[in-house]
């Protein structure tokens, strides 16, 4: 089948913070037609930015392609990465390069009646363990959650001992001692603050801290490794493709790796990525796991079984762009065997 148009649109966003990366640059939706009528969709970043990458310069590239296999894609991949480098590489032009590739994929499985999971290579897991990040550690024991990743305390920007100290404890509390707890410190920390909070948190048996420092402070990272063990150093949504990927290997700054499929370059250089972080025995984690492309791509890899959610997502008020989205029963969140990624767009979002 060929491809026929291809459109991003920055959706109608209602609920996003103020003043932040977000509120301008958040997630994008790729659409993408073939002459068979079948019909593709994405999710990928960077805002309207990213929209006028897809509909100004990729999209040129990307009519009257032949779409008939995995191959393909990983082709297409390759081209659009190689013709996008002197602006891309890193940032919004593979954020939204993502968004193409995750579309592509949804429309070769629906041509083909099968769920993504199906072309990834079949399901080895038959649901994934989920996780929730959030604080409302005592909603997510309820709701049949084992694993919490909670925020740490921050007091005018600066990092709360005794506030992250209490919300470890109200999570081991709240969720038991068998339960997995850990903390993404969104690049609020360094190096003496780290060394601190493990000591202070030690008693919490937390899994990893999580984007320790940014992504240009992998040597700092790596020295940190033996100092919080045995606290796992966790990161990698803000990095890129297998080459970003490779950095990180080369300085040994992580212990578990969190690429995104909708910023890192969608499924295809996920699947890249994963094979690099295997071979080297690295556990990957994708960052929000369990939204539909996370989802496909842990049960049918070899990534740890683990999807992260936010639960607050699913509260009545909040943004809902895709339809049947599989939530958390019991405390694990399975794929539908639908066509595709098995969601469908909510169109008064766009």
């Amino acid at each position: 089948m060929k491809i026929t148009d291809i459109k991003a649109v920055y959706p109608k966003w209602t609920k996003l913070p103020e003043s932040k990366w977000q509120s301008r640059f958040w997630q994008i939706v790729v659409r993408v037609e073939a002459d068979t009528g079948d019909v593709g969709y994405g999710y990928g970043g960077g805002g309207e930015a990213g929209c006028l990458v897809i509909n100004r310069h990729m999209r040129e590239l990307l009519l009257g392609t032949e779409i008939n296999s995995v191959n393909a894609i990983q082709h297409v991949w390759d081209r659009l990465y190689h013709l996008s480098l002197p602006y891309g590489r890193k940032g919004l032009a593979v954020m939204a390069l993502s968004g193409v590739d995750l579309a592509l994929w949804d429309l070769l499985a629906r041509a083909q009646g099968l769920p993504v999971h199906r072309l990834i290579g079949g399901r080895s897991k038959d649901a994934a363990r989920a996780y929730a990040t959030g604080a409302n550690v005592e909603k997510y024991r309820d709701m049949g959650f084992s694993a919490n990743k909670f925020p740490p305390a921050f007091i005018n920007g600066s990092p709360d001992y005794v506030g992250t100290e209490a919300n470890a404890r109200r999570a081991r509390t709240a969720l038991g001692d068998k339960a997995t707890i850990m903390t993404d410190c969104y690049m609020g920390w360094d190096v003496q603050t780290t060394t601190r909070m493990a000591q202070l948190l030690s008693e919490f048996n937390l899994y990893w801290f999580e984007d320790l420092v940014t992504p240009d402070h992998l040597l700092e990272q790596a020295a940190l490794k033996p100092v919080i063990a045995p606290i796992k150093i966790a990161g990698g949504e803000h990095e890129v493709t297998r080459f970003g990927f490779k950095s990180v290997l080369d300085s040994g700054a992580l212990d578990i790796w969190q690429p995104d499929l909708t910023w890192c370059g969608g499924i295809t250089e996920g699947l890249r990525i994963l094979d690099l972080a295997l071979s080297n025995n690295i556990p990957v984690v994708p960052h929000r796991g369990g939204e539909p492309w996370g989802l496909h791509f842990i049960v049918s890899t070899g990534c740890e079984d683990l999807a992260e959610t936010m639960p607050e997502r699913w509260d009545i008020g909040s943004d809902v762009l895709w339809v049947n989205e599989p939530h958390v029963i019991d405390g694990y969140i399975r794929p539908t065997d639908e066509p595709g990624f098995g969601v469908r767009l909510n169109e008064a979002m766009i």
